[in-house]
């Protein structure tokens, strides 16, 4: 029995090693997702990022992407509708949903607004290290739509990860893709 728990160890020590190289080094490969140009019915911006977020959802409207534009987040919203309307984008062209705190509620909050607005095809805009993440909170609570991510690239390099305490953002995303997948079955694949 030791023998064998042994030889199962060994096996396993390298894979563990090897993942965790590769979750270290190409976390841009892992966690980000972008969808390519696609047009939808709306952009959805999702909160807690910086100022990239609403940057990335103006230009994507510019591009005619979307129509729309929906705001989710409790607090940021406000602020990036303030933002966004500062830069030109239409005061009418924008929605807002301020009851989320997390990225799970930003899913469901939003996908029961858009169910009621008979949207089909949403293109998530959020950091490109939360991209997996976000897409994935969407796809599970609105399976009958159809969802694409657009993320921002702000910090993508590594030499800008120093800024903003972004390195910490950035790994902190795996234990978050794995407790949502754990307690809430959100699947990151």
């Amino acid at each position: 029995m030791r023998r064998r728990l042994f030889r199962t160890a060994l096996v396993l020590f390298p894979i563990f090693i090897l993942v965790g190289a590769g979750v270290f080094l190409f976390p841009q490969e892992i966690l980000c997702i972008d969808g390519g140009p696609v047009k939808a019915d709306v952009l959805v911006v999702l909160g807690g990022g910086l100022q990239d977020r609403p940057e990335r959802a103006a230009e994507l409207f510019r591009e005619h992407a979307a129509p729309r534009i929906l705001l989710s987040g409790l607090g940021d919203c406000k602020i990036y509708r303030r933002y966004l309307i500062g830069i030109g984008i239409p005061a009418s062209a924008i929605q807002m949903e301020d009851q989320s705190r997390t990225s799970r509620e930003n899913a469901i909050f939003a996908v029961k607004l858009l169910r009621r607005q008979g949207v089909r095809r949403v293109i998530i805009v959020t950091s490109w290290y939360h991209s997996r993440r976000a897409l994935a909170c969407f796809e599970h609570y609105g399976p009958e739509m159809e969802f694409y991510s657009r993320p921002s690239y702000f910090g993508y390099h590594r030499a800008d990860w120093s800024r903003s305490r972004l390195r910490h953002r950035i790994y902190l995303e795996y234990p978050k893709l794995l407790g949502y997948w754990m307690c809430y079955g959100i699947s990151p694949f």
